[in-house]
């Protein structure tokens, strides 16, 4: 088993976003509001009666959406990045978005997910 991570730059996009992770079979994803290092210090950093208004009219809300899946396999993970690459364009160019998997050694609660077999380990 794996955890599968993305960090969303532009949270307009998620819609679009969970549709590719859907379409790769992820069943169930988790979605968090998050702040970057970058964007919380320049929020903070802001002068003047800007920021205030800002953070009253909510333009000071900032941040991305952190998703996250366990999944059964690798390829699966592959088809996830295809996909969401296909909305976004190239991870690797600014303000898109990073994805990334761990292995899961063990879980607990997720009935859906099946034992893996001796190929998947």
């Amino acid at each position: 088993m794996f955890l599968l991570v993305m960090v969303l730059d532009d949270t307009s996009r998620l819609n679009e976003v969970l549709h590719a992770w859907d379409e790769a079979g992820v069943p169930g994803v988790t979605i968090l509001e998050s702040t970057g290092l970058a964007r919380t210090l320049e929020r903070h950093n802001a002068r003047g009666a800007y920021a205030g208004f800002s953070q009253m009219f909510g333009a000071g809300r900032i941040g991305h959406n952190t998703l996250f899946a366990v999944i059964n396999d690798i390829d699966r993970a592959a088809a996830v990045a295809s996909r969401v690459e296909a909305i976004l364009g190239d991870l690797n160019n600014p303000h898109t978005g990073i994805l990334f998997v761990v292995p899961v050694l063990a879980a607990w609660g997720l009935g859906r997910v099946k034992e893996p077999t001796a190929n998947e380990e």
